[in-house]
C-alpha cells in the first residue's frame, strides 16, 4: 500500500487522528468517521482486492479495492474529472458565466455552528434564486449548475457558491434568447438581504438573539451588499470552467502538492493568498490541520452540485424536446447524454492521456477465470 503524505499525517506512529477522535469524540459528525475510516484502509490488498489473470503468460495481479470516499485525494481526482466530462457534453451550446457568490466573513461560523445542513442546502437555493429572479424581469429562463465550497485557501471555514449560467435562456414562447448584461451592484444587495433572512429564518428565537450583533455587524459595514463577481466567461471552453469548479467540489479541501512539510508533530502547505495574489504558507500542528480539514467533510447524502432553471432535472427533459424542435436553426443543445454518461474504461484513460494503449501483458483484458473480490 502506498501511502500519501496526507494519510501519514493522520495515521502514522503519532496516532494524530486517534488521539483527536478520541479527544472530542462526541463533537465529530458520525459522516466524518466513516469517510476518514475509508481514507484509513483505501489501497490496502489485505482489506479486498480484485484478483486479474493474463490468458497468456497467467500472470497474475492483485489489484486492491479503493475505498471511493470524497475525503481520499486519490479516489477524488477520478471523479472530479468524470464529473466535468459528463456535465459539459451535456450543456447548452451558449455563452456561460462563473459567478461567484461569497458572504460576510463574521458570519461564516453561524453556518458551521447552527443548522449546518440546513443553512447551506439555503444558502445554495438562495444564490440561484437571486439568478432566477432577475432574468426572469427579463422575460427568460436560464438554466443554473451550482456548487457549494466551504473552505478558502488557507482551509478556513469560508462557505462561498460558484455557479455556471448560461447567459440566455428560454421564453415562454420557447424561443431562446441571448442575454450578456449582469447589475453586480443590485445582485449583490438582493444577495445580501437573501442570506440575511435564511439566517433569521432558520434560526430559533434564542440562537437569533445570540447572532444578532454578528448580523447587524454584517449588514452596517456591508453598504453595497455581498460580494457577487463572475471572473469568468466562456463560449467554447466551459469544460475548463466545469474542471476548475469540480477541482474543489469533488476532491478534498488541500491537494498534496500542497503540503509542504510533516515532520510528525508540525505541517506547512502552501496557499495562494488572493488578496495580494501571492503564494504564502501556512504553520499548523497537525491536531490543528486534522481538524481544518474534516470540518469540510460534507454530511451524508448532502448534494454538493443542484441544478436549477433548464438544468433543473424536472425542466431538463421538456427544455430539450423544445430546443431540439428550433435545433436547426439556433444549434444550442448537445443531445448526447448517452454518450456523455458513459463511464470510460481504464485502458481508454491510458490512452487518452499517454496517446499509447499499454502492451497487452499489462491489459489482463480476458481473464481465465472471472475477476473476483477476494478478502484475507
Amino acid at each position: 500500500m502506498n501511502k500519501n503524505i496526507l494519510h501519514t499525517i493522520f495515521f502514522d506512529e503519532n496516532n494524530h487522528w486517534d488521539q483527536f477522535s478520541k479527544k472530542i469524540k462526541l463533537k465529530i459528525r458520525p459522516v466524518v468517521f466513516r469517510e476518514v475510516e475509508k481514507f484509513r484502509y483505501c489501497g490496502d490488498i489485505s482489506k479486498g482486492f480484485r484478483l486479474f489473470v493474463c490468458e497468456g503468460c497467467h500472470a497474475v495481479k492483485k489489484v486492491p479495492i479503493r475505498c471511493k470516499g470524497k475525503f481520499c485525494p486519490t479516489c477524488s481526482v477520478g471523479e472530479s474529472e468524470r464529473w466535468s466530462e459528463i456535465v459539459s457534453q451535456d450543456m447548452f451550446h451558449t455563452t456561460h458565466r462563473h459567478i461567484v457568490f461569497t458572504i460576510d466573513e463574521g458570519l461564516r461560523n453561524i453556518f458551521l455552528k447552527y443548522h449546518r445542513e440546513i443553512l447551506l442546502k439555503g444558502l445554495m437555493d438562495e444564490a440561484a434564486q437571486v439568478i432566477l429572479d432577475y432574468f426572469k424581469k427579463q422575460k427568460i429562463r436560464p438554466g443554473i449548475i451550482l456548487t457549494l465550497h466551504t473552505f478558502g485557501s488557507k482551509l478556513e471555514f469560508n462557505p462561498h457558491v460558484h455557479m455556471i449560467v448560461t447567459m440566455g435562456g428560454l421564453t415562454k414562447g420557447g424561443e431562446w434568447k441571448d442575454y450578456d448584461y449582469i447589475p453586480y451592484k443590485m445582485l449583490r444587495i438582493n444577495w445580501q438581504n437573501a442570506v440575511l433572512k435564511l439566517i433569521r429564518r432558520v434560526l430559533s428565537p434564542k440562537e437569533k438573539k445570540e447572532v444578532q450583533p454578528q448580523l447587524q455587524t454584517a449588514y452596517t459595514k456591508n453598504a453595497e451588499g455581498f460580494y457577487v463577481n463572475a471572473p469568468k466567461r466562456s463560449r467554447t471552453n466551459v469544460k475548463r470552467v466545469l474542471q476548475y469548479i469540480s477541482r474543489y467540489m469533488k476532491r478534498g479541501p488541500i491537494a498534496l502538492k500542497r503540503i509542504l512539510m510533516y515532520d510528525g508533530d508540525i505541517v506547512m502547505f502552501r496557499y495562494h493568498d488572493k488578496r495580494t495574489d501571492t503564494d504564502e504558507t501556512e504553520i499548523m500542528l497537525a491536531k490543528e490541520f486534522i481538524a481544518a480539514l474534516v470540518r469540510h467533510i460534507p454530511d451524508k447524502n448532502f448534494k454538493m452540485i443542484r441544478r436549477y432553471g433548464l438544468y433543473s432535472r424536472k425542466l431538463k427533459t421538456v427544455a430539450k424536446e423544445v430546443v431540439k424542435e428550433i435545433q436547426s436553426k439556433i444549434k444550442r443543445l448537445l443531445l448526447n447524454v448517452s454518450t456523455a454518461m458513459k463511464p470510460k474504461k481504464w485502458a481508454e484513460r491510458i490512452v487518452e492521456c499517454f496517446g499509447e494503449p499499454l502492451p497487452k501483458m499489462f491489459l489482463f483484458r480476458k481473464p481465465l477465470c472471472v475477476p473476483r473480490d477476494c478478502c484475507v
